[in-house]
C-alpha cells in the first residue's frame, strides 16, 4: 500500500497539464516533481528564481549555487533559466504561473488558506505564499487530512492567520480530494477503502458528496 504522502502526491501529479509553468510550494509540495511523468513537458518555477527545476540525476553531484524554495539541491531541464527574485516575482505578480502546490494547516469551505503562522510558535514569515495565493490561477492544496492529534484540518471556518482569503482551487489529502464550489466542498475522489461515513467524521467542513460519481485514488 502506497504511503498517505505518496497518495496525495500521486493524485496531485495528475492535475498538472503539459505545457504549464508549475509552482511547489515549501514542504511537501516540493517533491511533487518526483511524481510528474519525465516526458511532460512542464516547467517547474521555484520563487527563489528558477525555472525549469528537475530532480538531481541519481548519482550525479549537487551543485551547492542551485537550490529550490526550501533549501533542496535541485538540477535543471534543458532550456531552465535562472534570475533574480525580482523577475521570479514579477512573473507571479502578472500571473504568468498557471498552477501552485502548497502546504496548509489549515483549509475551509469557502477556500481560505492558513499556512504560515501557529501562534505562539516562530515563523519565518508568511513568504511568497502571499502572492502565489493572490496572483496564481489555480491553488491546490496538498495536506494530510487530520493534524499528528487526529484534528481536522479541513474546517468550516480557517481559525488561524490567514494567509490569504477565498483563493484555494481544489485539496488533496490522504482521505480525499475536494474542490471549492460557490456551494462548499465536493468531494471529486475519496481514498481506496474509506467510507463516505468516515470522511465525514473526519472533516469538520460540510462536505457534497455524490457518490455514484465518486471516484477513487
Amino acid at each position: 500500500m502506497p504511503s498517505d504522502q505518496d497518495r496525495i502526491l500521486a493524485r496531485a501529479a495528475r492535475e498538472v497539464v503539459s505545457g504549464q509553468i508549475v509552482n511547489l510550494g515549501i514542504g511537501l509540495p516540493t517533491r511533487l516533481f518526483h511524481y510528474l511523468p519525465t516526458e511532460m513537458e512542464v516547467l517547474i518555477h521555484s520563487e527563489n528564481g528558477v525555472l525549469g527545476c528537475q530532480p538531481l540525476a541519481p548519482g550525479s553531484e549537487a551543485d551547492l549555487e542551485m537550490i529550490d524554495s526550501g533549501g533542496a539541491y535541485i538540477g535543471t531541464r534543458p532550456g531552465a533559466s535562472v534570475f533574480d527574485s525580482a523577475l521570479s516575482f514579477a512573473m507571479i505578480r502578472r500571473s504568468r504561473v498557471d498552477i501552485t502546490f502548497m502546504g496548509a494547516f489549515e483549509v475551509d469551505q469557502l477556500g481560505n488558506l492558513a499556512n504560515w503562522k501557529i501562534p505562539g510558535k516562530f515563523s519565518p514569515g508568511i513568504g511568497g505564499a502571499m502572492e502565489l495565493a493572490q496572483k496564481v490561477d489555480r491553488l491546490v492544496v496538498l495536506c494530510s487530512h487530520n493534524d499528528k492529534h487526529g484534528n481536522p484540518k479541513i474546517l468550516r471556518q480557517c481559525r488561524l492567520p490567514l494567509t490569504a482569503p477565498r483563493c484555494v482551487s481544489r485539496i488533496i489529502t490522504d482521505k480525499a480530494v475536494m474542490e471549492v464550489t460557490d456551494a462548499g466542498l465536493e468531494v471529486i475522489d475519496i481514498a481506496e477503502g474509506l467510507e463516505v461515513a468516515a470522511l465525514r467524521a473526519a472533516t469538520e467542513a460540510e462536505l457534497i458528496i455524490d457518490e455514484q460519481r465518486l471516484g477513487r485514488f
